[in-house]
């Protein structure tokens, strides 16, 4: 694979699960250059130093750094002595991994003594000995070091010390943590920083240390400013690796094939920021349609609660069984082929959603910029005539579609689709949109999905939010485009009990989860369903009590609300109703939204009652008979 970015691309070994034959087929096997072996991996491994080394170049790929050393520079006697020992030993080592870059982190001992100057002298002094071997040693400041935490520090040292075998590694993390100014950076001739380091981290109240231990991520799934560093590095000139150092317990116990394909990802992201290279992110302009993958049964009974929810169906597709279901902007697609993807899909997961159609502003360019993300797509045959509709994997192995306005993929309907004659006129739209879709997935996965949209699409990341399920806490990650064409909400749990990750347990795999449609006015379409036959989840009389007291609404708005089932929440002057259908099939319900006066969030302060009336409905609780008889 040609590598699109300036910079050659690296990762510590440290970044991924797995022994170390397992990670350096992970990292070759994503795309990068080089690889940064991080010295437990090395010295778990069941093979010497060359044995590594022709590993790595067999996978075509070279060593950037052998690390961490720890502990070297300002220590007094006998220590001082004992650390050129040690890194002796380490520079005969790299000679046989074929690696001439050694890691050294500032000083955390506390018996090491201060002083710019001391600590010159011992790196010069250590140049010398990294001479004799051919090697060179790159110095990091640690945010935590006992004398040294900041880059500009640690430059001083390096500079002092004044040996071509001396230079300075930058790490994003370590730079931004403790908000060191980016300026001073561009002051650093590129030839003297041997190596720069990315991780990316979110922003949390906690020790930094912490913080770097177990939060770090991939640039791109975090809330630092990686980006403003990489041009700050660029201006001095660096033609080196950009190496990725990630310490984080979800990567730990995730695929090592995924996050290496994660992190090449996010730097070719990066790299598209400070230098574009690829087409821009995609603007969505909306959801063309939604595909359900089913069986004629359960397809029978899906086409019934969309009738109820005022659906009609309004096209069959012109050579597959796959019916077309409308209202307002929103078209639904129940597929029961027998052969191809859906059915595929269906046998894998079970009844639910196979594939969303988005409609983009450039198809090409969606798809280019798709494929340079190194992103998979997807073809299938199509017949006589019909469109050939672009598409990629998405979560839990199912399609993302693209469509335009303009061309042939703005026909799809009138292409595709013979329409099916309406018995008298259609009633007027109680449903308008997709207001938002949203899907679980394994805990895990939640940050490799959050960089797939964020870097394809043009999407703003809110916050995470804790939700208060009755079986344990979800996170939840909302991803929304500015103008409310696309609303994406990323659920994952680790707790096993809760519906999200049963709903990912039990149906083996991530996917949609449940769809929200904005209704223009959520009483009258509540209505108009109830008197279709529909039904709603159940909602406790003493969450409206709370609302009253909480909001100081009307007693007849309130009665409503009770009435038909619907939470609310304010923001300020803006207002969210919503309400939910009971869960079909065990897999998938919809939600019903109206969002007044420019409300922008998803109701979070109901989800915990939402989730525990789900619950009920999951496992029914009988009151045991001693009570019922009181």
């Amino acid at each position: 694979m040609t590598n699109p970015a300036p910079n050659p691309t690296s990762i510590a070994t440290v970044s991924l699960s797995g022994d170390l034959t397992e990670k350096l087929q992970a990292i070759a096997a994503a795309g990068f250059d080089a690889v940064e072996v991080f010295e437990n991996d090395f010295l778990t491994f069941d093979g010497g130093p060359r044995e590594v080394g022709r590993m790595v170049a067999d996978l075509g790929m070279t060593i950037s750094a052998f690390q961490p050393f720890r502990d070297f520079e300002g220590m007094p006697e006998p220590l001082r002595a004992r650390g050129f020992a040690r890194a002796e030993r380490k520079f005969a080592i790299m000679n046989e991994l074929g690696t001439d870059l050694m890691l050294i982190c500032s000083n955390v001992s506390p018996q090491a003594l201060g002083g710019i100057d001391r600590a010159a002298a011992d790196f010069h002094e250590l140049g010398d000995l990294a001479a004799r071997f051919g090697v060179r040693v790159g110095y990091e400041a640690l945010a935590w070091g006992r004398h040294v935490n900041d880059y500009r520090d640690a430059w001083e040292i390096v500079r002092r010390a004044d040996h071509e075998r001396i230079g300075v590694i930058l790490d994003s993390f370590h730079t931004l943590a403790r908000q060191s100014p980016l300026g001073p950076i561009a002051s650093i001739p590129g030839d003297r920083i041997f190596l720069v380091q990315l991780a990316d981290a979110p922003k949390l109240d906690m020790d930094v240390l912490s913080w770097s231990r177990h939060f770090r991520c991939f640039p791109g799934q975090g809330d630092l400013a990686v980006t403003d560093f990489v041009r700050a590095v660029a201006q001095t000139g660096y033609k080196g690796p950009l190496s990725h150092e990630i310490f984080n317990d979800q990567f730990r116990a995730g695929s090592a094939r995924r996050l290496a394909t994660d992190g090449m990802r996010s730097l070719i992201a990066l790299a598209d920021q400070t230098a574009p290279h690829l087409p821009p992110r995609a603007q969505v302009l909306g959801v063309e349609f939604i595909e359900f993958a089913l069986d004629e049964d359960t397809a029978a009974e899906l086409s019934g609660l969309f009738s109820a929810l005022g659906f009609r169906r309004t096209g069959l597709h012109v050579s597959k069984s796959v019916a077309r279901w409308s209202q307002g902007d929103i078209n639904l697609l129940l597929n029961t082929e027998t052969d191809g993807f859906a059915q595929s899909h269906a046998i894998m997961h079970g009844p639910g959603v196979c594939a969303i159609a988005l409609r983009v502003d450039d198809v090409g360019q969606a798809m280019a910029r798709a494929g340079g993300l190194r992103i998979p797509s997807f073809e299938q045959p199509v017949g006589p005539g019909e469109l050939h509709i672009p598409a990629i994997r998405g979560v839990g192995g199912s399609l993302i579609y693209f469509t335009q306005p303009e061309g042939d993929l703005g026909h799809i309907w009138e292409k595709d689709f013979a329409p099916v004659p309406a018995a008298a006129a259609p009633p007027a739209a109680l449903l308008q949109s997709v207001d938002h879709i949203s899907q679980s997935m394994d805990y895990e996965e939640m940050l490799s999905w959050l960089l797939f949209y964020s870097s394809l699409f043009q999407l703003e990341r809110i916050p995470q939010l804790a939700i208060a399920d009755p079986g344990g806490l979800v996170e939840s990650r909302p991803l929304v485009a500015s103008d409310g064409g696309l609303r994406f909400v990323l659920n994952g749990s680790q707790a096993t009990r809760t519906l999200s990750s049963r709903f990912v347990s039990e149906h083996f795999g991530s996917g949609v989860q449940h769809i929200a449609f904005d209704a223009p006015d959520i009483f009258a379409a509540v209505a108009a369903m109830r008197a279709a036959g529909l039904s709603f989840l159940d909602i406790p009389e003493n969450y409206y009590e709370d609302l009253e007291a909480r909001h100081g609404l009307e007693p007849a708005f309130i009665d409503a609300l009770r009435e038909h089932h619907i939470l609310y929440d304010r923001d300020g002057e803006a207002e969210f109703l919503q309400v939910y259908t009971h869960v079909f099939a065990q897999r998938f319900f919809f939600e019903i939204v109206e969002r007044r006066g420019g409300y922008a969030g998803f109701g979070a302060v109901n989800a915990p009652v939402r989730l525990a009336a789900q619950a009920r409905e999951a496992r029914p609780v009988t009151m045991p008979r001693s009570l019922r008889e009181r």
